[in-house]
């Protein structure tokens, strides 16, 4: 396992739509173990393939439960809505309000090819829609209603 480094806004690579996972191999499982390692060390909730410049549809989910790994993920039903406070590992100090779905249900393949399917609520639902974005080159600051103020992101310091 190794720490990965994160690409920063304005890196190309943010913008770009990700290939599938076709092999289910060695090479992924590092990939998936030191995404894990780099999210756990960074203090966020999720982490994708291309914020470590790596360009597959794979990513990490971590809301507190222990990590859920997906490949090849997609969204087939939301329901509800919630409006909530988003930041990004790779725009750092940048938050922002946005409209997600308050629940989510996904099919993906787990690291040995097999498929599932899983549901989330709130944060969980809220971090598959935004990990899920990074694989198709969007960053969350594209959907925001707004952005955080300097005295908002203070006071969000503070506490």
């Amino acid at each position: 396992m190794a720490l990965r480094n994160i690409v920063k806004e304005g890196d190309p690579i943010l913008n770009k739509k990700c290939r599938p996972v076709e092999k289910f191999d060695k090479k992924l499982w590092d990939l998936l173990d030191d995404l894990i390692e780099t999210l756990d060390e960074s203090g966020g909730v999720g982490l994708a393939a291309p914020q470590v410049g790596i360009m597959r549809r794979v990513c990490v989910i971590d809301v507190g439960e222990g990590p859920v790994e997906f490949i090849n993920p997609e969204i087939i039903e939301t329901e509800g809505e919630q409006e909530v406070q988003e930041g990004c590992l790779s725009c750092p100090e940048q938050f922002g309000i946005i409209r997600r779905p308050k629940h989510v249900k996904s099919r993906y393949f787990d690291r040995n090819g097999n498929e599932r399917i899983i549901e989330g609520d709130d944060l969980f639902a809220q971090a598959m829609c935004h990990e899920f974005d990074h694989l198709d080159g969007i960053l969350f600051k594209s959907k925001v209603l707004r952005m955080l103020t300097e005295e908002e992101l203070r006071e969000m310091r503070e506490e």
